[in-house]
């Protein structure tokens, strides 16, 4: 077992010393050097690549010339989180000198397409096919091979298919009753879905006095029980099934009495049986012959207990990673293990699965098939009649993003699923989401483009209030009364400044509750088409990002399709981030009387975050208001403590403490008045932020 790195120990106490120096100095040259030093020495001694990334991130946003630790700061966001982050890296490195590495162009691409811009990405992988072409005979270490790119080029016209067409899915995160700042991931839960077990490498409640490698907390397994529609506080499951080597959970069966249990430890499966008193008990290594001198790394168990799938890559498979089925013998052990075949496994990973109470339909996750990048989830199904599985089909966006999504576990009736992803409204790493799917998912579809439709010009000096524009009710189209013709919401995003000047934005419109996306079409000049098909009236939450610009976190309550036909049209004026520039952070939000957020919160923080990091030089203010209930003293506590939650966050995430100043005014500075709740003190109880240096 690993125990804490002396270098980490070392660079605990000595980094905030070193932080405080070198700002005080005036070369930024000489800054980015110490850092990348200090950069260089944790990854000389440990694969602490977390704490590393932080330090060369800092280093190349000094130093925008320093090659090296631009390069570094790149390939670390790759490698880790904020995949999309590392453009701006590596594009400094490729206006410099793109000859510094064979494959930049690539590695462009990659962040390109985690970023879901995959146009862009495409540009720049076919970019490097040139480079490869012309170059047949280039066998450095930084070469990537023509398959690889070609794989990639796949995956983003997959991607732009997908993301044309997203699914009805709702998809929201489980709580921070499950969730932490840490990955949390491979969830499985009983028939009755009021019991979830999974894997957390967080650091509160471990039970490993010591750390990996790279500086976090060895794998446990933790449990929560739901009652009243709602979650408990997770817990560690206990010593009894966590060891001070990694545990990850696998499989519950289903009436929950059977845990299956990854151990790194020689990397086999393990089961454990729910003792009278409701713990689980000793762990036993999987009778038969499934655990082999290979990796097992996945399971899922038949709800009658009788057949077994699993993931492995043992020898005599297609590539990586494949997925197995094994039957239960007259012994009670598992045996006659068969390859699920060549339309199931790929040369690529298949991992991840889990087999539908019907015993028939099969989700599992594929870094082959037809996905997007990483690990996407599909589904198949065995007929038995053929004795053969059909052809896998991907689940679609939004499930499927470019990164990593897997350990997908399905409810008993189809309509619901949980599984692990990294999104935006995640509190840490990998967190856990629950997936809502009406109509269920075994009548989900196979996604198909939509074909690009010709729009007309769109007025871009629309006023800022919405406008309803009905069509003449004498057109040869008008619908029938029983027609519901969509409501679309056009988008235009400008430039406060001159409040003409159109910008190119990534714009997103979901339910406020289900997170449910709103397909839309660019209709170019930073104007957006949302295309609003539910009957009903419904809150939205509109986000607008731009480059250098205040971020835009919209609520809007919109009516919903008619046989009238209604376009809204609305500007959105985006700021520029000078000094002196502020804005109230409304969709963070606190239990009552406390500084502890709420699930709805981390949308917004990690926006926040997402912007400091893309300006470093910025030193902003986080101002957190009260309303008028409760002292004064008391009310500037609190406030206070609520900024400070909003740092701790943004640090905790790698912002430099220095760069936030959090400062609490209670109820000084209302907006509203506080005569009443909803027009004045749920207004006047906010957190904001304002550019101090920019």
């Amino acid at each position: 077992m690993n125990s804490i790195p002396r270098v980490l120990i070392f660079l605990a106490f000595l980094l905030p010393l070193f932080t405080t120096s070198v700002y005080g100095q005036e070369d930024p040259k000489e800054i980015a050097r110490q850092y990348m030093e200090q950069a260089e020495l944790i990854m000389a001694e440990t694969k602490a690549m977390d704490d590393a990334r932080e330090l060369m991130v800092t280093a190349a946003d000094q130093d925008t010339t320093f090659i090296k630790a631009n390069y570094e700061a790149g390939r670390m966001h790759l490698a880790t989180v904020g995949k999309n982050r590392a453009v701006k890296y590596f594009m400094r490195v490729f206006r410099q000198d793109p000859a510094y590495r064979f494959d930049i162009e690539y590695l462009i691409g990659r962040s390109y397409q985690y970023g879901e811009n995959f146009d862009k990405a495409l540009e720049f992988y076919n970019l490097y096919k040139k480079k490869l072409a012309g170059k047949p005979g280039y066998q450095g270490k930084d070469k990537v091979d023509l398959a690889t790119v070609d794989r990639a080029i796949f995956e983003c016209e997959n991607g732009k298919e997908f993301v044309s067409s997203p699914g009805e899915f709702s998809i929201v995160n489980i709580g921070r009753e499950i969730n932490s700042e840490y990955e949390d991931y491979a969830p499985v839960l009983n028939e009755n879905e009021d019991e979830i077990v999974f894997t957390t490498r967080r650091r509160e409640d471990n039970l490993n006095e010591n750390v990996y490698e790279d500086n976090k907390p060895y794998e446990d397994i933790f449990t929560a029980k739901k009652a009243g529609g709602a979650w408990s506080f997770a817990k560690n499951i206990g010593p009894v099934v966590n060891t001070p080597y990694h545990e990850s959970s696998v499989a519950l069966s289903a009436d929950g009495s059977t845990l299956f249990i990854y151990n790194d430890d020689g990397g086999d499966i393990f089961y454990s049986e729910r003792q009278p008193n409701g713990e689980f008990g000793e762990k036993i290594l999987l009778p038969g012959i499934i655990n082999s001198s290979f990796e097992e790394k996945s399971i899922s168990i038949s709800k009658d207990e009788k057949t077994l799938y699993f993931s492995s890559n043992r020898p005599g498979g297609f590539g990586g990673l494949d997925l197995y089925r094994a039957t239960k013998d007259s012994k009670g052990e598992w045996a006659n293990v068969k390859n699920l075949g060549p339309k199931i496994n790929t040369a690529q990973d298949d991992d991840g699965l889990f087999i539908d109470y019907d015993d028939v339909t099969l989700y599992f996750s594929s870094k082959g098939h037809k996905g997007m990048g990483g690990y996407d989830v599909f589904k198949t199904t065995f007929d038995p009649a053929k004795n053969e599985w059909s052809e896998p089909v991907n689940l679609g966006y939004p499930i499927n993003t470019p990164d990593d999504d897997i350990y997908f576990v399905s409810s008993k009736d189809g309509k619901r699923a949980y599984y692990s992803s990294v999104r935006e409204d995640g509190m840490g790493y990998t967190d856990i989401y629950m997936v809502t799917i009406p109509e269920g998912l075994k009548n989900t579809e196979p996604v198909v483009a939509k074909p690009p439709v010709e729009k007309p010009p769109v007025d871009t000096t629309a006023a800022t209030t919405p406008v309803v524009v009905t069509p003449p009710v004498d057109t040869p189209t008008t619908p029938t009364k029983t027609e519901l013709q969509p409501l679309k919401y056009v988008i235009s995003v400008v430039d406060a400044a001159d409040q003409t000047t159109p910008l190119a934005a990534k714009v997103k419109l979901v339910g406020a509750r289900d997170n449910v996306i709103v397909p839309f079409t660019p209709l170019g000049d930073g104007v957006f088409e949302f295309n609003i098909t539910n009957a009903k009236p419904k809150d939205y939450r509109l986000s607008v990002d731009v480059d250098g610009y205040v971020f835009q976190n919209v609520n809007v309550k919109l009516e919903g399709a008619s046989t009238e036909g209604k376009t809204m049209e609305r500007k959105i004026a985006m700021r520029k981030l000078v000094v002196g520039v502020s804005s109230i952070l409304r969709n963070i939000y606190f239990d009552f009387d406390k500084a502890t957020f709420k699930t709805q919160s981390y949308t917004e923080l990690n926006k926040l975050e997402a912007m400091l990091s893309q300006n470093q030089n910025m030193v902003v203010e986080i101002a957190g208001h009260t309303d008028a209930i409760g002292t004064k003293d008391y009310n500037k506590y609190l406030s206070l403590k609520r900024a400070q939650a909003v740092k701790d966050y943004l640090t905790k995430k790698g912002i430099n403490t220095k760069r936030i100043k959090a400062v609490g005014y209670g109820k000084s500075k209302p907006l509203a008045s506080n005569d009443d709740e909803q027009g004045g003190r749920e207004l006047n109880r906010r957190v904001e932020f304002k550019v101090l240096q920019n």
